[in-house]
């Protein structure tokens, strides 16, 4: 596996695969790789001849106060996976190479699905990730750019930025990889201690209560997230949202509408959990 840290070197690695005529696919991460991680990049295998994953933990998704500082940072760790999957190339930037002219000089913006949501409690979150992925995209130019479902308000935001920015790439999301227990794979997981971990599923069991009242034909949706709530509560998590919204725009639901996504989100500890499941009512 390569490796490479600046604009120019990425581009001359790039230059020479699309002179040969391969596909490219992107795997943007912020490091500290777990399963969930290497499924991207083995979707992306599928998709392309060459995988490029990024490794920057980007500074501006993180709001006063969050974990800037002590996010894990484990590149050895991490290039001893990505080679074990047979990535292409890993691409680690620093801050001057993403943000020459500093953080705030060009900020993307994506606000008709940024507000609500995770947007309401990490105000200017999706600014900083549509911002760096923005950017990640300009320098790789992939055919293919490859995100998790678990960050499923993220990936909604990404595609709307691509197909409003006329960007040539597709966006390719890939179920959430999970726990025996259904716990969503984290890189913050990593914050519970031995008692919270065993709390944490009650959070995939929520969404999943809501799904299955939903399927039984129960359309009081404010009931059934307040039960949710109540559920998380009782396990001594504390609930930030539990919501049911429109699985292509994350708008409330309408009576017709059918194929819907539960969000929902929680903190336990030091960290703060976050987890969708869809549903399609259509044969409910």
């Amino acid at each position: 596996m390569l490796e490479v840290a600046t604009a120019a070197q990425l581009r001359e690695v790039l230059n020479d695969w699309r002179g040969a005529g391969e596909r490219i696919a992107l795997v943007p991460t912020m490091g500290n790789l777990h399963e969930g991680h290497l499924q991207l990049v083995d979707r992306a295998r599928e998709r392309a001849e060459r995988v490029v994953v990024s490794l920057f933990v980007n500074p501006t998704q993180f709001g006063p106060g969050e974990d800037l500082e002590s996010y894990p940072r484990t590149l050895n760790d991490d290039r001893a996976a990505l080679d074990g999957r047979q990535a292409d190339l890993l691409f680690v930037p620093d801050e001057m190479v993403i943000y020459p002219h500093g953080r705030s000089a060009c900020v993307v913006s994506v606000p008709a699905l940024s507000d609500g949501l995770c947007g309401a409690s990490r105000p200017g979150h999706f600014d900083g990730v549509a911002t760096v992925v923005s950017k990640l995209l300009n320098l790789a130019d992939p055919d293919v750019a490859v995100f998790g479902e678990k960050d499923y308000q993220q990936l909604m935001i990404i595609r709307r930025m691509v197909a409003d920015l006329f960007m040539p790439v597709a966006i390719e999301g890939v179920p959430t990889c999970r726990e025996a227990d259904g716990l969503a794979m984290s890189s913050r997981n990593r914050y519970l201690n031995d008692d919270e971990r065993q709390r944490a599923p009650a959070l995939y069991r929520a969404l999943t209560g809501v799904v299955r009242a939903m399927i039984d034909g129960r359309r009081d949706y404010e009931v059934i997230l307040s039960e949710a709530r109540n559920c998380l509560s009782e396990e001594g998590l504390e609930p930030d949202y539990v919501e049911v919204r429109r699985d292509d725009d994350l708008a409330p639901p309408g009576p017709a509408d059918r194929h819907l996504v539960v969000l929902g989100a929680a903190r336990l500890g030091k960290a703060r959990l976050i987890d969708n499941v869809r549903v399609s009512l259509e044969t409910a």
